[in-house]
């Protein structure tokens, strides 16, 4: 089954406010029919507000329309994210004034309004989806996308994976990683080998375990597989394996699937939001330079479908190197440029496959341009016109 997906395309054939994104926005709600489905309902607009300092979270001008959208359809909205997040949201221009609409911590001030889910995968039992999230009857998923160091990108799975659930679930999500051994103290009893490895990894990745002494901790947010404590270890003493790094876009996927669960059949659409595209989550509360060109803006139906689009448009760009943190490195040139970034077992395009699993959507999918540009020729890379 095919899912269509529309978009709304960064470029301009003319400089016209009809033509930027926050107004192809406009045109991909009316593609969805949002105001005619939200009558009567109360609807959770999930996002991503991030925190601290950052400034390249979706902009107060797109959830406008989103919420204006919502009330003239006769809809209740309200923005919802994780309670850090919102408490400072007001001083990035997410208020109530700005937005049109209540933003409210998802599982209230001190993350004691939630249900649990029982759902048994690996160190996980039970799942804590956030109150607000639950009790609203329409959910508008708005991601914005961006790369993340746990799984290389995050988009409209992370954005309910995450931020539907309370800090003990999104804890646990992340220590899925840690399920599978890695570490083998038995091949390695030697405690300078120990200290060698540690130190050759340049980005603190692995390091010894302060409480369990002759045990080695690889923090996989840091780990970009580059191999070279591979080179130190003993044979048979490390492993660096895709299973430890795909748990947590497993674990996404699974957590993606029990918030949508309560969620009535009809009643939740995807949007998404490619521009300034930074290396890690917004959750780190920085703003970088962008490492990926914009493509644009998303919407669909379909979660699956959304983060397929939005996967293969993003992978025909070019990742942006002279923009990556110093304290980044490529060295893997394979497949997505986010994996480029942070490693050939972060592929990005594995939540959407545990996605599909699940019965969630379809990765196949029909890409529709809301507003079809005229075609621009481009000068090529270093070409200089005659005078």
């Amino acid at each position: 089954m095919t899912s269509t997906v529309y978009w709304g395309s960064p470029r301009q054939a003319r400089l016209e406010a009809k033509e930027t994104l926050p107004a192809k926005l406009d045109l991909i709600l009316e593609r969805l029919n949002l105001r005619e489905r939200v009558k009567g309902e109360t609807v959770a607009i999930k996002m991503h507000t991030g925190n601290k300092i950052g400034y390249s979270t979706v902009h107060p001008v797109f959830v406008r329309k989103i919420a204006q959208a919502v009330k003239e359809g006769g809809g209740k909205p309200f923005v919802a994210d994780v309670n850090w997040d919102v408490r400072g949201a007001e001083e990035r221009g997410y208020s109530s004034e700005t937005l049109g609409c209540q933003v409210y911590p998802a599982a209230g001030p001190d993350e004691k309004y939630f249900y649990m889910h029982a759902r048994p995968y690996k160190n996980i039992q039970e799942w804590g989806v956030a109150g607000m999230i639950e009790d609203a009857t329409f959910l508008i998923n708005l991601a914005h996308i961006k790369g993340h160091p746990s799984c290389s990108y995050g988009g409209a799975f992370k954005n309910l994976a995450l931020g539907c659930m309370i800090g003990k679930t999104r804890s646990a999500m992340h220590d899925t990683m840690h399920y599978d051994r890695y570490w083998f103290a038995d091949k390695c009893p030697d405690a300078e080998t120990r200290k060698r490895i540690a130190e050759s990894c340049p980005h603190a990745a692995i390091v010894e375990d302060k409480d369990k002494p002759g045990e080695m901790h690889l923090h996989f947010e840091q780990c970009n597989q580059c191999g070279r404590c591979l080179q130190v270890a003993p044979p048979g003493s490390l492993k660096i394996d895709a299973v430890n790094f795909h748990s947590f876009q497993e674990a996404c996927a699974i957590s993606t699937s029990i918030t949508l669960a309560t969620f009535a059949p009809g009643k939740a659409t995807y949007l998404g939001l490619a521009t300034h595209m930074t290396p890690v989550c917004d959750c780190f509360g920085f703003t970088s330079m962008p490492i990926l060109p914009d493509v644009g803006v998303f919407g669909s139906d379909d979660i699956v479908a959304i983060e397929q689009a939005v996967l293969d448009l993003t992978a025909r760009e070019r990742l942006i190197e002279e923009n990556i943190p110093t304290s980044m490195e490529v060295h893997c040139r394979e497949g997505h440029p986010l994996r480029w970034l942070h490693g050939p077992h972060k592929d990005p395009y594995k939540v959407v496959e545990y996605g599909e699993q699940l019965g969630l959507g379809s990765r196949a999918y029909e890409l529709i341009d809301v507003l079809p540009v005229e075609q621009i020729t481009r000068a090529p890379m270093g070409y200089i016109p005659a005078q």
